[in-house]
């Protein structure tokens, strides 16, 4: 530390300090202490200065206090109360002063962000270590970033593109200094892929910098930044001391809590938030903007944001690249015990991003079959074992029927979203959005009825087009299972019902030139087909 703070650290810990009885438990972070008692938290920054912020002046930590609140409340209003200053009265106690409840006076020797307190142990990381995080959390949590994505200012792309291509030496630099941490073999040819891929994708950044893809967001959104509260999934603790840091694109942003959660070993949540996110950035451009035709604007948004995926390897690699290095530079700071718990995850996120950058191969993977069939359990349970992690992506009909029509997923559409002039506009909507992602570099699996043997062939020539692999998947069970699965539904995008399965039982398919695959049994038995038919 460049300052001495432990008085203010020891007059932190009293609970008489805050006017409570309780004790005072306490959080120690490379850059803060967090001090929680009774309804609320207390942070302190840390007098300290890294490569990457600066804490070490009184004046820079009240800079930094006062911004991290007026960043936060953007994110987590709910959350951030306000500043707070710790005094020196004119008898020289400390005291708590400034509003907020407190009346200390006297000069302020410290600065404090003020938080209503949450369950910290239900943060999104304390999650990933319970099991594997449910997908209606995951979703949710897609919801609320897209949400304030969309809010986010617009920023110069050029400068973040640079920015970009610096980080990478930045990285460079600190692994080589590091050389029993990081290989020094690896660390040179981590360099080298990174400035090839920079190099490659900087047309497709510029092209989304016009689009308005870059922007002052999150800028460390990662699951121990993420709260639960009443059960929502809120991010909190966004980057206030460096905007530089805090721009980006909206896939990098986003890509730090992708590449965390893999990191993690949850790397079936961390596919459900890839397309999600896609899904509901779409739907928040579609609803901010319904005066212009919601097909068009949909599919101009899932284009752009599926064309993106050409990025995201490289964004996935500089996340887990600087989590390794800012992770090393946390070591000296920290007790022997957790050091070596930090060493370890340094080495773990740096062989990430080495795995980041190996070439990734598209395939086309399309699964039909008749309403209750299985195919989005299928396709969710298949899409994190295609490629590298997360995995494919995975494209369902029913729920692009819902951005359509401007309703929410679980909502159910009345008979006019299921006209015949409808279905050929939410099949465009796939095969573009699935067209861009292959192009991309991205494996795909669409999920979709497609019981007319047109539409089975215009997936088989999206991917013949370009030499890519293509499997057809076609999923079959007795009447009476379909009805049974479609009745026991809930929040589900799905509208079929009985009635649905017994319009559909008179269905002529034509000639079946996909892999048919019994799935009237458990899920794990289709899957397990469909991977033997796959060869995943």
């Amino acid at each position: 530390m460049s300052e001495d703070q432990s008085t203010v650290i020891a007059f932190l810990s009293a609970a008489e300090s805050y006017g409570e009885t309780a004790a005072v438990s306490r959080i120690d972070t490379h850059a803060a202490i967090v001090f929680l008692v009774g309804a609320r938290a207390f942070k302190m920054k840390k007098a300290v200065k890294f490569p990457f912020l600066d804490f070490s002046t009184l004046a820079l930590r009240e800079a930094a206090v006062k911004r991290e609140i007026a960043i936060n409340r953007r994110y987590a209003p709910e959350i951030y109360l306000g500043a707070l200053a710790v005094t020196r009265r004119a008898d020289g106690v400390l005291a708590l002063g400034g509003g907020l409840g407190f009346a200390g006076d006297g000069p302020p020797v410290e600065w404090l962000t003020v938080m209503n307190r949450f369950d910290e142990a239900a943060t999104l990381d304390h999650l990933c270590s319970e099991g594997p995080l449910r997908p209606g959390v995951v979703a949710d949590l897609a919801g609320a970033i897209a949400r304030m994505q969309a809010r986010a200012e617009w920023r110069e792309f050029e400068p973040w593109i640079a920015d970009l291509a610096d980080y990478i030496e930045q990285n460079h630099t600190a692994f080589l200094a590091d050389p029993a941490l990081f290989p020094l073999e690896a660390a040179h040819r981590l360099r080298q892929v990174a400035q090839a891929s920079h190099a490659r994708i900087r047309d497709l950044l510029v092209e989304r910098g016009r689009l308005g893809c870059i922007r002052l967001l999150h800028g460390d959104l990662h699951a121990g930044n993420v709260a639960t509260i009443d059960g929502r999934p809120v991010p909190f603790d966004a980057i206030e001391f460096d905007d530089a840091i805090a721009t980006g694109d909206l896939l990098y942003d986003s890509g730090f809590l992708i590449m965390d959660l893999v990191g993690r070993g949850q790397t079936a949540a961390a596919n459900v938030l890839l397309w999600r996110l896609i899904i509901e950035t779409a739907r928040a451009a579609a609803f901010a903007a319904p005066e212009i035709d919601r097909a068009s604007l949909l599919e101009t948004v899932l284009k752009r944001e599926a064309e993106g995926l050409a990025a995201l390897p490289l964004f996935l690699m500089m996340r887990a690249a600087i989590r390794a290095k800012v992770t090393a530079a946390k070591l000296p700071y920290i007790e022997p015990h957790a050091a070596r718990q930090g060493r370890a995850e340094a080495r773990h996120y740096f062989q990430m991003a080495v795995r980041e950058l190996e070439p990734l191969t598209p395939r086309l993977i399309a699964i039909g079959g008749l309403s209750g069939a299985g195919k989005s359990t299928l396709a969710a349970n298949l899409a994190p074992l295609v490629g590298r992690a997360p995995g494919a992506l995975h494209l369902r009909t029913d729920v692009l029927r819902k951005l359509l029509f401007g309703v929410g997923e679980f909502d159910r559409l009345g008979p006019e979203a299921y006209e015949p002039e409808v279905s050929p506009k939410i099949y465009r909507l796939m095969r573009e959005t699935t067209r861009a992602a292959l192009a991309a570099g991205w494996p795909v699996i669409v999920d979709a009825v497609a019981s007319k043997p047109q539409e089975r062939t215009a997936f088989a020539d999206l991917a013949k087009a370009d030499e890519i692999p293509f499997t057809g998947l076609w999923l079959e069970a007795a009447s009476d299972t379909l009805e049974a699965r479609v009745s026991s539904r809930e929040r589900d995008a799905s509208d079929a019902d009985a009635r649905v399965i017994a319009v559909q039982a008179g269905y002529d398919t034509g000639p079946m030139d996909w892999s048919v695959i019994d799935a009237g049994g458990a899920p794990e038995v289709t899957l397990a087909q469909a991977r033997a038919v796959i060869g995943v």
